[in-house]
């Protein structure tokens, strides 16, 4: 299964109408809450000038891009960890992804109602961060009196456990959030067990007027320096006007996004910020002059689970990798090089794959 970005904020700030932009999709965008109730989820593409190269030297009949999938998720409102606006659902599709995008209104617009009469974006972030801090509060408490009923008779192998639960109240309860708890991997493979709301990364996704653009105006940078101050990443973009850009020709949308300061479209650099939230690298295999892709992987990713991306056959007769880095490719300029400058390297089943790599997997079922 793919790794999913969950788009979550209050309602009416910008949540379709970016999913919209990101994909194409056509979401229904309203003015009022509750627009979207299941969620959305689309494929982007991420764009890779390297597989742009590689593609380059091989002429392929087709390039395949990697790609993250986002999940148009409804908005949330104050209570929805006790139901209100159908929070229950809603909190449920935010459990099922793997990080968050939560969406910050910093535009200003008189048709479209804010839940507030006041726009105040921090005090936004914490209506949110409060509904899912309640949520996860809940789940470490329900499983709390499963341990202790546990610990009765297996007090030794429990205590690990109430130690980090205890330790998790203590933190919710305070207003804090579950992320930067796991210490060791037994804590982190705990708390994915326990799937808690506020452990999964996120980052912050301003969105703003146009006229603000390229750097968000003075509501921005609060956001901007509330994410600074707790280590997250931030994306500034304005919804609207990505949403538009995105039925421009190609050059046309370039040219307009020069004109207001921007180097590259604002959905793409929420795609390249959630890659790197996913922790996740880029790696190539080229298919004779057939196909030239590239595939995401986890940092930290084996050669052989590598393989298993492609193929699972692949993984389960893994022999070895043949590998090259896409820089030194470039360097000598093309693969006939590489082999006769010896420059293909053999890896084994322990070798973690590099960003950038270019692999052919050598495998026998």
């Amino acid at each position: 299964m793919s790794l999913q970005i969950g788009i979550v904020g209050l309602p009416n700030v910008g949540k379709s109408t970016l999913f919209n932009a990101l994909t194409r999709a056509g979401v229904p965008v309203a003015s009022y809450p509750f627009t979207t109730i299941e969620p959305n989820v689309g494929v982007v593409a991420v764009e890779d000038h390297r597989l742009q190269d590689i593609a380059a030297l091989v002429q392929p009949e087709r390039v395949v891009p990697t790609t993250v999938e986002f999940v148009d998720i409804a908005g949330l409102v104050k209570g929805a960890s006790h139901g209100e606006g159908l929070g229950n659902q809603f909190l449920g599709h935010i459990r099922n992804v793997d990080a968050i995008a939560m969406i910050v209104r910093c535009f200003r617009d008189p048709e479209v109602a804010h839940v507030t009469a006041e726009l105040d974006p921090i005090a936004d972030i914490e209506v949110v961060d409060l509904e899912l801090i309640l949520a996860d509060l809940a789940t470490v408490e329900r499983r709390l009196e499963k341990v202790r009923s546990e610990a009765k008779a297996r007090p030794r192998e429990a205590a690990p456990k109430l130690e980090l639960l205890e330790r998790l109240r203590r933190r919710l309860e305070q207003g804090q959030r579950a992320w930067g708890v796991a210490d060791t991997e037994k804590t982190a493979a705990f708390l994915r067990e326990l799937n808690l709301l506020t452990a999964k990364p996120r980052l912050f996704v301003v969105n703003v007027d146009e006229d603000d653009l390229p750097d968000g105006g003075e509501l921005a940078a609060a956001v901007i320096a509330r994410a600074q101050a707790e280590g997250a990443g931030v994306v500034v973009l304005c919804a609207q006007l990505e949403a538009e850009l995105a039925e421009w020709p190609a050059e046309d949308a370039a040219a307009y996004r020069a004109e207001l300061g921007l180097t590259m479209p604002g959905t793409q650099s929420l795609v390249q910020a959630g890659y790197r939230l996913l922790d996740l690298i880029t790696f190539f295999t080229t298919t004779g002059g057939r196909e030239v892709r590239a595939w995401a992987v986890r940092r930290g990713t084996t050669a052989p689970q590598a393989a298993g991306k492609v193929h699972t056959d692949m993984e389960r007769g893994f022999i070895r990798a043949e590998v090259v880095s896409y820089d030194t490719v470039m360097a000598v300029g093309s693969f006939a090089a590489v082999r006769e400058q010896g420059l293909l390297r053999l890896e084994g089943r322990d070798y973690q794959v590099q960003d950038g790599d270019i692999i052919h997997f050598r495998f026998h079922v």
